[in-house]
């Protein structure tokens, strides 16, 4: 018979291996999504970051956010999980300090990828973000990215249905719209770069359009996603059963 004991006392409940910090934000999260549960073939938690909505953060880049920040990845590593992720590529700002903070592994933005891309696939990345204006070297920084580093990057802030559903918060989303907008994006930022060697999808919102980007590069492509499994299958490794 296996015996079980309680982890910590906090922890009410088991069986969620990953923790999301999401913002303070209103639009819909279709499949595929960051922020909607049906993406990950396991189980996540959900933990809103109190007052830290778009603006704050990818426009003002608030430092007084950093406090619920922390907290809440304090508030996930006490309920158990095993790791954190973020669900904004511009949480990057905060991955030093919430990763001292915890002890466990923390992965809040998809930018942390971009060495391991760059060194598997041979060349340059090409990075596609929410807004390109807001997207600063100490984003990239805070993620360990030497800032010599070639990086190809172009923005979804002057495509009309993301910028107005996501940037926004309109309130809808016509997800066929943003489908084309991204697809459109990616291959002009292909066109312009052909040294790319693969694209990273820095924003949250863009996993649903991948498998599109890809088909119309051809090129491999990584996003929040990627990341996200990766953190679980380090934290939760699987037995092996087969033939010899």
């Amino acid at each position: 018979m296996t015996n079980y004991k309680v982890l910590q006392r906090s922890q009410s409940w088991y069986g969620e291996d990953i923790g999301i910090m999401i913002l303070d934000a209103a639009y819909p999260c279709v499949p595929g999504n960051v922020g909607n549960a049906t993406s990950f073939q396991f189980p996540v938690r959900y933990e809103e970051i109190e007052g830290a909505s778009i603006d704050r953060l990818l426009n003002q880049r608030d430092p007084e956010l950093i406090r619920p920040f922390i907290q809440a990845a304090k508030r996930l590593e006490a309920r158990g999980v095993k790791a954190i992720a973020g669900a904004c590529g511009f949480m990057a700002l905060f991955q030093k300090e919430v990763s001292a903070a915890v002890n466990i592994p923390v992965g809040l933005s998809s930018l942390i990828q971009i060495p391991l891309i760059r060194a598997v696939c041979g060349g340059p990345v090409g990075i596609i973000t929410a807004n390109c204006e807001q997207l600063t070297a100490t984003h990239f920084s805070a993620c360990g990215i030497d800032l010599a580093t070639p990086l190809f990057v172009t923005g979804m802030e002057n495509c009309p249905e993301f910028s107005s559903a996501i940037l926004q918060e309109k309130g809808s989303l016509d997800d066929d719209l943003i489908r084309t907008e991204a697809v459109k994006t990616a291959v002009k930022l292909q066109s312009e770069n052909p040294e790319i060697r693969a694209i990273l999808l820095e924003c949250s919102d863009l996993p649903p359009y991948a498998a599109d980007i890809q088909t119309a590069t051809g090129l491999p492509v990584f996003d929040f996603n990627t990341l996200i499994r990766f953190l679980r299958d380090g934290v939760r490794q699987r037995a092996y059963q087969g033939n010899m």
